[in-house]
C-alpha cells in the first residue's frame, strides 16, 4: 500500500475516532458512541507505524498536512458545510509541505 493511502487510512481513522468522542462529549451521543471511537484511535496509531519513514518525527510532520485535508473533506462530506477558497488555499499548501517532507531530496 502506498504511503498516501496509508496516510488517507490513518485520517480517516483519527477523524472517525475524534468525531465519536466530539459527538459524545458536544452534540449529546450515547456513550457507547466511545467504543468504535476508541478503536479507530487505535487503528489510527497503529497505521501511524506502517509509514516507511526512519524517523517518526518525520512521518507524523508529513501525516499533519494529509490529516488537514482530510478534515476538510470530513467538513463538507459528513458535517455538510463547504469548505470555503481559504480552506482550500490552506489544504493545498498543507500537502505540498507534506510532499516536500516525504519525498525532498535529503542528504545522509
Amino acid at each position: 500500500m502506498t504511503t498516501i493511502a496509508i496516510f488517507t487510512i490513518t485520517a480517516l481513522c483519527e477523524i472517525a475516532g475524534c468525531f465519536a468522542f466530539w459527538a459524545w462529549a458536544r452534540q449529546g451521543a450515547s456513550a457507547l458512541w466511545l467504543v468504535p471511537g476508541v478503536a479507530s484511535l487505535i487503528a489510527f496509531a497503529w497505521l501511524l507505524t506502517r509509514i516507511d519513514s526512519d524517523f517518526a518525527g518525520r512521518a507524523y510532520a508529513a501525516y499533519g498536512g494529509i490529516y488537514i485535508v482530510a478534515s476538510l473533506v470530513w467538513l463538507w462530506a459528513f458535517e455538510g458545510t463547504r469548505p470555503d477558497r481559504w480552506d482550500v488555499a490552506g489544504g493545498a499548501v498543507c500537502v505540498l509541505g507534506a510532499l516536500l517532507i516525504l519525498y525532498g531530496p535529503r542528504s545522509v
